[in-house]
């Protein structure tokens, strides 16, 4: 586990005398009020029937995604899904019993497979053991990119070629060009490829972003970028310049999906670490509003092995730290750059 104070900024560490009511920082829900994690209302039904041993309703959910072509939400459930058939399967099974072609049933075994190697020490093995999974799913629906983004954390993983991976690649943005979930895989291919291919990354998520209309997710895959460089402690190839502009077109997207929703908090609550380790203390302030009542395990369980804890934590921090400082304090020196409150 790594140490948490070490990867924060000064402001973060910096004790405090005074820490105000919670009910000052406008649009803050209180500490009791936040949940990790949270489904939302469509995952919410197939999650409580699963853990009575119900598949119905998550097999209509996926079914649902599927025959409307909602790939983002597809993929997400696909993941929730399987990390519950991780601890819980007994539903899966049944569906499995009762539907084995199924092309909804054959993507979460195929993730949940996935997931499974991923953990052991034998990963590697594993995970060419689990390939014919994959490529079912792949055959379930011929439209759906989830599979593909599926094989392309397969291929991390394996430390399968470029020329295999490219071959994933356009299988992948075939069927979907501006996917977040497959291109998330690839920029973590990516990184895990090269040493230090922090800049590499930047040129894939930048033009990705660039070719992504604006209310793409895709527009959050820079600041992907920068969470990576930001939690490898910083690359001196990468300019603060271009740290800001990911930053920058995050947040941009964060304005435009729905406020206090489990679905964009995922994003949200990335960019709010990149946020706080670029000291933008206001920017992050407005994400935390955004945020509302929803925390995500993933990054603070990189920081905790309580991940709800320490998004209270930080949160607080980010709170309290402006009002800290004396009156005029000056800003984090960003010029005349775009403010959050701009967009």
């Amino acid at each position: 586990m790594v140490d948490t104070m070490a990867l924060l900024p000064p402001f973060i560490r910096t004790a405090r005398m005074y820490r105000p009511p919670l009910h000052l920082a406008t649009g803050l829900t209180g500490d009791d009020e936040v949940l990790l994690d949270a489904p939302d209302d469509r995952l919410g039904p197939a999650l409580v029937a699963a853990a009575r041993g119900d598949h119905t309703p998550a097999a209509a959910l996926l079914a649902a995604t599927r025959e409307g072509a909602e790939w983002e939400h597809r993929d997400r459930y696909t993941r929730r899904l399987a990390a519950f058939a991780a601890s819980r399967a007994e539903w899966l099974e049944n569906w499995r019993a009762t539907a084995p072609h199924d092309p909804d049933t054959l993507l979460v075994t195929a993730q949940l497979a996935v997931d499974r190697a991923w953990l052991s020490p034998a990963r590697a093995e594993l995970l060419r053991e689990v390939s014919p999974l994959i490529t079912a799913a792949g055959h379930g629906e011929v439209r759906d990119p989830v599979p593909w983004r599926i094989a392309l954390d397969h291929a991390r993983g394996t430390k399968a070629g470029h020329k295999y991976f490219e071959e994933l690649w356009a299988a992948a943005i075939r069927r979907a060009p501006h996917h977040y979930g497959c291109h998330v895989a690839a920029l973590r291919y990516l990184a895990a490829g090269w040493h230090d291919a922090h800049g590499e990354c930047f040129d894939f998520a930048e033009r990705a972003a660039q070719d992504a209309s604006a209310d793409s997710l895709v527009q959050a895959l820079p600041a992907r970028a920068a969470f990576g460089c930001l939690t490898h402690g910083g690359v001196p190839g990468v300019p603060r310049e271009r740290l800001d502009a990911a930053a920058d077109r995050a947040i941009s997207l964060s304005f435009r999906l729905p406020a206090a929703d489990p679905w964009p908090a995922e994003i949200r609550n990335k960019l709010l670490y990149v946020l706080i380790r670029l000291d933008r203390r206001e920017d992050a302030l407005d994400q935390l509003r955004l945020i509302g009542p929803y925390a995500t395990s993933f990054p603070w369980n990189r920081l905790s092995d309580d991940p709800l804890s320490e998004f209270l934590r930080v949160r607080d921090d980010v709170r309290t730290a402006p009002l800290a400082q004396p009156p005029g304090h000056p800003r984090s020196g960003r010029g005349g750059r775009a403010h959050s409150g701009d967009h």
